[in-house]
């Protein structure tokens, strides 16, 4: 009888969902190589190749497809094993930029669930300014927030990837001629909002503002309803957005920073942690 290498299959179902074995092996605080090693040797212990390997990207094989759902099962039932020795549930109070999260947050955190299913997320949503405090504060176990180009991070900061900003609307929306451009915004305290609006004036386009929302659901439902242009990272907005700041003339936006600040130490939860920033950036 065959016994799989529990190991061996987080890692595969880490690189299936993160796409990438670098991914994964910053999840697991491994290296790459090992990683690989891990696959390899589940590959050969099955008889079948799980991954398609080239040098741009890594997918499943038809056979690593067949054997996703019953991994993830399997990683699930030995959860619930240890689940149910344990007297008290691990619990990780995160907060997350509105700015960062994107329309993938619903899948992410069911695989962060089926990934580790004994940890309780306490999930709070804002601005990256209010989610800085609430760490300082220790109100937040850990925050993934975003820094402006010109926003050097703090030394605690640990940066996960950089993206450019642009300038988003429905593929239908057109100016009102003669009128000030218009844009919906996150209300303030919001440092994207500071950056588009100091990049406007600096290049004399008029503005005004016809949405302002307390979140980025409804200054997304707005963007896509054509009520006007908003200044947004593309993995985070909506579908079917268009950048139109090159037709109009728009002055281009920097890119900025998303970055982890963390105070967890339970090995298991700062794994998931990791989990959770590589699926942001993959997202």
């Amino acid at each position: 009888m065959k016994v799989l290498d529990l190991d061996a299959v987080r890692a595969f179902v880490l690189v299936a969902d993160l796409r990438s074995f670098t991914r994964a092996a910053d999840a697991l605080d491994t290296t790459q190589s090992a990683v690989s090693l891990k696959l390899k040797r589940l590959e050969a212990h099955l008889g079948k190749p799980l991954l398609e390997r080239t040098p741009r990207l890594v997918r499943l094989s038809a056979d690593g497809n067949a054997f996703l759902g019953a991994a993830r099962e399997l990683l699930n039932a030995h959860e619930r094993a240890l689940g149910a020795l344990s007297v008290e549930r691990r619990r990780l109070a995160l907060g997350l930029s509105e700015h960062v999260a994107g329309p993938d947050l619903p899948q992410l955190l069911g695989r962060l669930n089926a990934h580790d299913p004994g940890l309780v997320i306490e999930l709070h949503m804002g601005t990256s300014a209010a989610l800085l405090t609430q760490f300082d504060e220790r109100r937040l176990d850990a925050a993934i927030i975003r820094y402006g180009a010109d926003e050097p991070p703090r030394d605690d900061a640990q940066t996960l990837f950089s993206e450019p900003l642009g300038w988003l609307a429905s593929p239908a929306w057109l100016p009102r001629v003669g009128e000030p451009l218009a844009l919906a915004l996150l209300s303030p305290p919001c440092k994207v909002r500071d950056v588009a609006l100091r990049a406007l004036t600096a290049a004399g386009v008029a503005w005004q503002e016809v949405f302002v929302g307390g979140g980025m659901a409804a200054v997304g439902a707005a963007v896509a309803a054509g009520l006007a242009v908003s200044p947004l990272a593309r993995r985070v907005a909506p579908r079917g957005l268009v950048d139109v700041g090159a037709r109009l003339g728009l002055p281009e936006l920097p890119e900025s920073r998303v970055t982890l600040h963390s105070r967890v130490r339970d090995p298991r939860s700062a794994e998931t942690l990791r989990l959770l920033a590589n699926g942001l950036a993959t997202g």
